[in-house]
Parts: structure tokens; sequence; C-alpha cells
């Protein structure tokens, strides 16, 4: 069967969330921005034709992005026992960075652990267990090389601004047992609704983030976060494909991507 007709009557599904001054960040990365450098007006051509640009500012872990092997050290070392110094430069990383991330074209599993709780939205601050990842897969089989989702519904609350960051009340995600799990299973890449990823416990902010440690550090399995997954939860759909594709920014330690989920 040629790529075209397996395609035919697929669906496909945008899961990145868009990006707008003001919208949901970690405190810890630079804010987004845009403004028209040009307006419609500002020059008009002899034949009366006129164009309009923008100048964008933005972080490289603001929005739907992902996370590079050189986002995160341990003690100095990035992935693989390389000291993070001799890699390191004020151009950015000469290995490790974003650009060496390799487009993903693939099977991705969901794992829907709000619905394995019987709810649209986990509750805020709710640490995922390997019980609950297990619970979710099912007869699923996770193989290695996959791409891996963790489903929360924390992007239906997107619009709710300081709810969604989670400072007062937390964030729900995987805690340090359950990336171990995920780790074990041997994913190419995993990715979640929220802005960490991981379980983020009321009032304790990104004091610390061991997940992304054993993700990017120990396991060289990059991250995706602040992915829009609503509409892909109430599909129904827990296999599908999945393309990923983030900007090649040269020495970046992370960047924004639109990832495409294709489903029957």
């Amino acid at each position: 069967m040629s790529l075209w007709k397996a395609l035919e009557g697929s669906r496909v599904l945008d899961l990145a969330q868009p990006m707008r001054r003001g919208m949901p960040q970690s405190p810890n990365h630079p804010p987004f921005r845009m403004t028209l450098e040009r307006r419609h007006g500002d020059m008009v051509r002899p034949d009366g034709g006129s164009a309009a640009n923008e100048i964008i500012v933005t972080g490289g872990h603001v929005g739907t992005h992902v996370d590079a092997l050189a986002h995160v050290s341990q003690d100095g070392l990035l992935h693989g026992g390389r000291p993070a110094g001799e890699v390191m430069s004020h151009e950015g990383f000469g290995s490790l960075g974003i650009d060496e991330f390799e487009p993903y074209v693939g099977r991705c599993v969901l794992l829907d652990v709000a619905a394995v709780h019987g709810v649209d939205t986990l509750p805020p601050g709710y640490e995922i267990t390997p019980g609950d990842l297990a619970e979710a897969a099912g007869d699923t089989e996770i193989r290695a090389g996959d791409a891996v989702l963790i489903g929360t519904g924390w992007s239906r609350l997107w619009l709710s601004g300081e709810e969604f960051i989670g400072h007062r009340n937390g964030v729900p995600g995987p805690g340090a047992e359950a990336a171990r799990w995920l780790a074990g299973h041997r994913p190419r890449v995993v990715g979640g609704e929220t802005i960490a990823f991981e379980h983020i416990a009321p009032g304790r902010g990104h004091a610390t983030l061991p997940v992304h440690r054993i993700m990017l550090v120990e396991s060289g399995i990059n991250i995706v976060e602040t992915m829009r997954l609503a509409e892909l939860l109430d599909s129904g759909a827990r296999e599908f494909a999945l393309v990923l594709n983030p900007l090649p920014i040269v020495g970046a330690t992370g960047a924004p991507v639109r990832p495409l989920a294709v489903i029957d």
C-alpha cells in the first residue's frame, strides 16, 4: 500500500499551543514577545504594494517545545558523562544542542492517566506513579524507540494563567519512579501538557526537577513540554503517528515545535 493510500481518511491534530505574548510559561525562561516592526503603509512601493513584518523574541523553552540533551546537567556533567564546560560557550553548545535532534516520524503511545482516574483533568500536584502508567498502557505495548505522551488533561487549563503554571497548588506529572518506569521502556522521546512535564508539588515550584535529570542526563531521552493534548485525549486515540521536528537552532538547549498527530 502506498503512503498516500495509507493516509487517506486520516485526521491531523495540531498538538502545539498558540504562541502569544503573555502565555503561561516557566519564570526561569525569557518570555515570548512579538511586535510589528513594519506595518502596512510604513513603506509603499511605486505600484501601491506594501508589506508588514515582525520581530520575535523568545526563550527556547516557551510554548510547546523540545528540550535538548544539553538543557540539564548533573554535578557539571551532561548526558554521557560529558563535562558541560567542554561544549558550552557564549554561542551555545557545540554538542547535544537541539540542532542534533533528528526529526521524529513514527509510532506514538498516549498514556491517559486522567482517564485512569475517571476525570478530565488530574488534580493539581498529583504525582503520577508507575502503576498509573501501567494501567493507562493496558495491553498496549511500548516499544523501544517509540514516542510516549502522558495525558493529564492539564492543557484544558491553558487559558487559566496562574492555575496552569501551578505556583500555589502544584502541577500533575510523573515522579521519579514513574520516570524510571518510562526510561526503562527506552522511548525516543516523551512529552506532556505541563510546563515542566514532571510532578510539581504545591508551593515547591521548580526547586528540583529529578525527572529532567533521569530523562535528559541519565537516559538521553528528549522531553516535549506544554503540549496541547485535550482534543487528542477526547478522540480516544491511544496509538498514532507523531511528526515532531523542532526548529534546528544551532547550539540551543531547546526550541519551539509544532507536533502533529496523525490518527485514523
